[in-house]
């Protein structure tokens, strides 16, 4: 398993966020969970209503919201034990041995179940994508080698999705239909994007080129496209740019929207102290238009991959803010004629990133950050208008992955 894959495969799986009536209730406020030093957080889109939450499970050492359940009452939730690698302890071969555990919450009753404890696959189980009510689709590293599972919500009935050692499966998504699932398969030739059935069988190859690290996946409103992105990896062994692609969900047709390389990919961001990145991905709009963090002309991040240095942390880079220069804004793009609008603008120039759009097309989440800060949480108007601050997180230590309820 590489650095890339565990970036995207731990807890940065794409939400199954779903805007439902409640009942005969009036409908309640857009909401967002995101993650701020190892706890999950929950405020309204209006800045009102921020809580965090408080789990009384000992031995947990970090939580955070691995999917949203289709009534948008349920919560998966992905807890850790304190992490198995450290100094002396390479990630790659420790990581894995951290025992990990999957909980549902209910927010409106408040209470938390473990599922997933029966017929145990290995320590190290993390959810990969919510199937429906009955069954998850879970990942499995056993040997330094991971796999991927359907399994029933209390850990029953495992059924193989993919063969050990045939390469991992991330950024998993569902068709609007539920009867695909499209996904990027790091394999020894490389990343490639693929969609099967639900159980895994019936694959097809959406996109694959060498060179070409293609990633994240994500389905148009009409499961018509499969939007992903396309990193030079190997003039970008960092990889913290690429362009953002759709293809076709019968595999007919590929289209790169961007050029230049011009989508900021590895969310690197803070200080020595507060560093902290993930993968970036784009984003659809309920109007079939695509959101994504555009790199504006120049901009270099202030922590650079060592790429001849052995990775013993997963993140290998040395903070040079003086070197740092420029930003990303948050734009839309509209695949059907290429036209790109930005939706931010800062002068000085900052990071803008991971930008989503509420379930009822009104607002637009996004992450903002200062070179050399941590980010915060930020809100504004589908057209970009009125941005403003929503939370910096706990004690200001940042705030980070905003996924709309």
């Amino acid at each position: 398993m590489d650095r890339r894959g565990f970036l995207a495969g731990v807890g940065l799986t794409p939400f199954l966020a779903c805007a439902r009536a409640w009942g005969g209730e009036e409908p309640r406020p857009a909401r967002l969970l995101f993650t701020s030093g190892g706890e999950t957080g929950l405020v309204n889109a209006d800045g009102g209503g921020l809580r965090y939450f408080h789990f009384d499970k000992p031995g947990q050492a970090t939580w955070q919201p691995a999917a949203v359940f289709p009534d948008g009452r349920r919560v998966l939730f992905l807890s850790m034990e304190p992490r198995r690698d450290g100094p002396g302890r390479p990630f790659e071969e420790y990581y894995t041995q951290t025992p990990t555990h999957l909980w549902i919450h209910n927010l409106e009753t408040g209470s938390l179940d473990e599922i997933c404890t029966r017929d145990r696959l290995a320590p190290f189980v993390t959810p990969a994508l919510l199937l429906g009510d009955d069954r998850l689709l879970v990942q499995v590293v056993r040997n330094k080698l991971g796999q991927i599972f359907s399994v029933r919500l209390d850990g029953g009935d495992p059924r193989e999705f993919t063969r050990a050692g045939e390469g991992l499966p991330y950024g998993l998504s569902k068709s609007p239909d539920g009867r695909r699932v499209a996904f990027h398969l790091a394999s020894p030739r490389g990343y490639e994007i693929w969609s099967s059935d639900p159980d895994g069988t019936h694959r097809l190859r959406i996109a694959a080129r060498p060179g070409s690290l293609y990633f994240g996946t994500s389905w148009s409103s009409d499961g018509r496209w499969i939007l992903y992105v396309d990193c030079h990896s190997g003039e970008d062994p960092g990889h913290d740019w690429a362009d953002v692609c759709i293809g076709r969900a019968d595999g007919g047709e590929r289209r790169v929207l961007t050029t230049g390389q011009s989508m900021w990919f590895a969310a690197t961001y803070g200080g020595p102290k507060t560093r902290g990145g993930g993968s970036n991905t784009p984003a659809w709009t309920h109007d079939g238009a695509i959101l994504f963090p555009r790199r504006l002309p120049g901009s270099k991040i202030p922590w650079e991959y060592q790429a001849g240095r052995p990775d013993v942390d997963h993140f290998n880079r040395d903070f040079k803010p003086e070197l740092a220069r420029g930003g990303v804004e948050v734009c839309r793009l509209d695949p059907r004629d290429g036209r790109t609008v930005a939706l931010t603008e800062s002068n000085p120039p900052v990071w803008d990133f991971r930008a989503s759009e509420s379930p009822d097309g009104r607002h637009v989440a996004f992450c903002r950050a200062k070179t050399g800060e941590p980010p915060a949480i930020w809100v504004m108007d589908s057209d970009g208008r009125n941005p403003r601050l929503i939370t910096r997180g706990i004690d200001d230590r940042g705030a980070d992955h905003p996924r709309w309820l």
